[in-house]
């Protein structure tokens, strides 16, 4: 069983909480679906899993992301940078690119202009995750902080025949775990600039 969300977490629970978390997000297909059961079972007071927009420059595509979305001459890629929120609590931060071209109109639509996850907006495609790299940004030590970044997920979505449709680049906080909430609307760090 859980500790209580709102309860201290010590590094030995943050410790396991971030094993589990990571294994749910490693073999799940969806990671809007693994932080929607999350909030439920860790019992965050609201658990409506909203994407806030981050203003800012655009993270263009590398050529090793444009290779892995086989993109053709000419086709658009678009980036969207949210924070995934469950009332007060900052998950992570996400960044997808994505090619609207292989999404419906009415996907397209929604990724402009709602609060919607990424992961909810195209779950009638029945995507597939294909996990590129996980990697830890912090020591064991002390339990971490609610701000703090934990570690970091880049993925590939694809549709089940393969067509590979968005890279997403994920970085969990501590507020993932529990404790007190915070939102907080300060320009959020980059987590390759973390080492």
């Amino acid at each position: 069983m859980m500790p209580p969300a709102d309860g201290p977490v010590s590094n030995e629970t943050a410790q396991s909480l971030i094993a589990d978390l990571t294994a749910r997000l490693l073999t799940g297909s969806s990671a809007t679906t693994v932080l929607e059961a999350w909030c439920t079972e860790r019992g965050f007071p609201d658990t409506d899993l909203l994407a806030e927009r981050i203003p800012g420059p655009q993270r263009p595509l590398e050529a090793a992301q444009r290779a892995r979305l086989s993109l053709g001459d000419g086709e658009t890629v678009r980036h969207r940078r949210v924070r995934l929120v469950c009332g007060a609590r900052v998950l992570s931060v996400a960044d997808n690119w994505y090619v609207p071209a292989r999404l419906t109109p009415a996907m397209n639509r929604s990724l402009d202009a709602t609060r919607a996850p990424f992961g909810r907006v195209v779950h009638p495609l029945a995507p597939t995750r294909h996990t590129l790299a996980l990697r830890g940004l912090r020591s064991p030590g002390a339990a971490p902080a609610l701000d703090e970044a934990l570690f970091v997920v880049q993925a590939v979505l694809a549709t089940p025949d393969g067509v590979a449709f968005c890279e997403v680049e994920e970085t969990y906080f501590g507020s993932v775990l529990g404790g007190a909430a915070s939102y907080d609307d300060r320009e959020v760090p980059h987590p390759s600039s973390n080492g």
